[in-house]
């Protein structure tokens, strides 16, 4: 069980959290603060075909400025065969996290890990593999998204983690949740510290410290390695580069600290590279591409808001569509980033079969269907019901739901998909956001331009939350109302599974029996496939 004494804690944030050191494979807990030694486990990312990065954290015993740590890789569980490592140094300045990586390794193997301290300590040892070359005839790769502690048991991870037939993880954003305990529903069992919004970098890190201890995560992070990314719940709800909807700087300081706490605080606790983007390839069967939506880049948010109040709301939208809705000058990525992608697209679609690009939310156009208010719990807020009335209006004059999206940016959009086009690429959109579960057949200029796989959350509530209505009405109201999109589940948790061969790519989402206690049993999964040049689902 996750419970934490606070006190402890905040004592611990302002050591740099060298208060919260556990011992190897527990929990955060009370009788555990003030431990010394491996606290977090191991993780291991940024995979290629001869390197790979490794990632711990470890406390020593006594006040110290910084300590040693020497990494080993091996070729069995038993580390007979030690065939690589390294040495890395870390202290309080990082929060005790350290990362190396180690080059000189095997295409497409399977290495053990463990770290050594100063005191002969070891680390509890990890699993990875690097990447393959030449000809892949399958490769296995899980995505994830939208993990809330409090909201429930991260049985998601659980259940990928003791399977035999993944490759590698990918985390697509929403890791943690920035809102104090007070977000949502409060499982039993999920104590969240600090308690409170998370501001400042001692914060971060707690948080990080905090999630980071859940044994399922653990166990995740130690079976594979993981690309990840951060969306906005890493630093603030729907933040971009200049500010976010959850930060209010009269009251929270300048954007600018916090902003850069978060990004701190994720390259320290995460097993990632300093780099903003990066392409990994599978052998000549796939490029895998992580990017940056969000804190770089982004322009801010279009204001819709602001023609729903408008004295004829109907002309404001048709205005605020035809204008400020197309700005060719809004961008998600920069333009640094959409002339890399663009350029890898022309490159690697001539070298790999599959272009799975990595994405933080939604770029499937979707509106709100017009019957959507009959779906909706008698009980649910007025400013709730509110909001779907106005996303309906909004629907009537051709615009989306989601401003916060790539339905925000249009014009960004369609750059992006253009250059996928142009390179003639095989485009597998991975996404996550929303919280739940969905399948686009994406278009640009009246022509196919790819697929998107969308991922339901590892915890985070979704649509069924405002909706009476039974999910299967929900999900073929949205179906209906929009023609990119061609299946969705918006009642279940989990994660998603791809199956990705030359021929084709099939999609699978997996669907945890629940998440109100620990259990890592399914109840269901749906299977889509894309073949190879078809750019649409298969029949």
């Amino acid at each position: 069980m996750l419970t934490i004494d606070r006190r402890s804690l905040v004592t611990g944030a302002a050591l740099g959290l060298g208060a919260l050191a556990l011992a190897p494979g527990h929990a955060l807990s009370a009788d555990l603060l003030g431990a010394t030694g491996f606290t977090h486990a191991v993780a291991s990312g940024e995979p290629g075909p001869d390197s790979m990065l490794l990632w711990t954290r470890f406390v020593p015993s006594a006040a110290t400025g910084a300590v040693r740590l020497d990494a080993e890789l091996a070729l069995d569980r038993d580390f007979t065969r030690v065939i690589a490592g390294g040495s890395v140094r870390t202290g309080p300045y990082r929060d005790w996290t350290a990362k190396l990586t180690v080059d000189g390794l095997q295409p497409g193997t399977t290495y053990w890990y463990r770290f050594v301290a100063p005191d002969g300590s070891r680390s509890p040892v990890g699993r990875t593999k690097t990447l393959p070359v030449g000809p892949v005839s399958r490769f296995g790769l899980a995505v994830f998204s939208c993990s809330n502690l409090p909201a429930g048991w991260f049985n998601a991870y659980a259940h990928a983690a003791v399977q035999t037939d993944l490759d590698l993880w990918m985390h697509v954003g929403d890791y943690f949740y920035e809102y104090g305990a007070d977000y949502g529903q409060l499982m039993a069992g999920r104590a969240l510290e600090p308690a409170g919004e998370i501001l400042a970098l001692a914060d971060y890190r707690m948080r990080y410290a905090c999630y980071r201890a859940d044994p399922d995560l653990q166990r995740l992070h130690q079976a594979a390695p993981m690309v990840a990314f951060w969306d906005d719940h890493e630093s603030a709800n729907d933040s971009w580069e200049g500010g976010a909807q959850n930060h209010q700087p009269a009251a929270e300081g300048d954007w600018s600290v916090r902003r850069a706490a978060a990004i701190q605080a994720y390259r320290e606790w995460m097993p990632v590279s300093d780099e903003p983007w990066k392409a990994y390839t599978i052998g000549t069967l796939a490029t895998l591409y992580r990017t940056e939506s969000r804190l770089l880049a982004r322009t801010r948010q279009a204001d819709i808001d602001a023609t729903f109040r408008a004295a004829d709301p109907d002309a404001a939208l048709r205005a605020f569509r035809d204008g400020a809705w197309q700005d060719p000058s809004a961008t998600m990525l920069g333009s640094a980033q959409e002339s890399w992608l663009a350029h890898s697209f022309a490159a690697n679609a001539k070298s790999t079969s599959w272009q799975l690009l990595g994405m933080g939310t939604i770029l499937g156009r979707t509106v709100m269907p017009s019957d959507a208010l009959d779906w909706l719990r008698p009980d649910l807020s007025a400013n709730k019901v509110k909001s779907f009335r106005n996303d309906i209006r909004a629907a009537k004059q051709g615009v989306p739901m989601w401003m916060d999206r790539w339905d925000g940016y249009p014009a960004a959009r369609s750059r992006l998909l253009r250059a996928a086009q142009k390179a003639d690429a095989d485009l597998v959109m991975l996404s996550g956001d929303s919280h739940n579960a969905w399948a686009y057949e994406l278009s640009e200029g009246g022509n196919r331009a790819g697929v998107e796989f969308a991922g339901h959350s590892v915890t985070s509530g979704g649509m069924e939350g405002s909706c009476a209505a039974d999910p299967k009405v929900v999900a073929r109201g949205f179906v209906g109302a929009n023609p990119e999109l061609k299946w969705a589940d918006t009642s279940q948790r989990g994660y998603m599974m791809m199956d990705v061969r030359p021929a084709s790519v099939t999609g699978e989402w997996r669907f945890l029996r629940t998440i109100a206690m620990r259990d890592d049993k399914l109840s269901g999964n749906h299977r889509m496939t894309v073949q190879a040049k078809r750019k649409a689902f298969a029949a």
